[in-house]
């Protein structure tokens, strides 16, 4: 009986970080569009719901920030967005490839941010410490895993959309990591704190017996 009310809670509070996610997606909040690229917010619940859930949870929620980028990208495209949409591929290999980074990335910021919480539980590391370490490493997730995945299978795409020569790919690479990756990374750190705690404080409070 404990079990299942314990997999009807997962189910349901996993159901509510999805709704939340489409929410941001759909307001405009969870992917913001930038000159060249879509700042993200989506990473923020995939990253506490990993947290709160475990890595599973977060690799599901990641699936769906994926989803939610492809759908943003291919409807409201910006310079980068043939990264992130199989419909703006050009051939059934690039599909593939914008799936990788769209999707696949994304989901291993959940499954990262939940295993490294697990590991960190285990050592008994501090909330306050534990929490913005979780943030920061699932926001370099995203960043890294994306920006690093667009470097080795989109190079000659990447540079046709900026106009650089392939040479200047790199650079141009790490700039966005240093626009986009730190600001992401920083915030990441700050609300997965704030927002982790609260809720990390209210599973303890109903876990206690009456």
């Amino acid at each position: 009986m404990k079990n299942w009310k314990r997999d009807t809670r997962w189910l349901v509070l996993l159901a509510l970080f999805v709704a939340i996610e489409i929410f941001l997606n759909v307001t405009g909040i969870g992917l913001i569009p930038l000159p060249l690229i879509k700042a993200s917010t989506l990473h923020i619940p995939v990253i506490v719901g990993a947290v709160l859930m475990g890595p599973l949870a977060g690799g599901v929620l990641g699936g769906v920030f994926g989803l939610c980028s492809i759908w943003s990208n291919s409807t409201a495209p910006t310079a980068l967005s043939f990264a992130f949409s199989p419909f703006l591929a050009t051939s059934a290999a690039g599909a593939v490839k914008t799936i990788w980074i769209a999707f696949g990335c994304r989901v291993l910021i959940g499954v990262v941010a939940g295993w490294l919480w697990i590991i960190l539980k285990k050592l008994r590391v501090n909330d306050l410490v534990a929490l913005p370490v979780v943030g920061v490493a699932g926001a370099l997730t995203n960043t890294g895993l994306v920006m690093t995945s667009i470097y080795l299978l989109l190079s000659p795409e990447f540079a046709a959309a900026k106009n650089i020569a392939m040479e200047a790919v790199m650079g141009a690479v790490m700039a966005i990591v240093a626009a986009n990756g730190v600001p992401e990374a920083i915030a990441a750190a700050v609300l997965v704190t704030a927002i982790g705690k609260a809720l990390l404080q209210m599973n303890r409070v109903r876990a206690m017996p009456a």
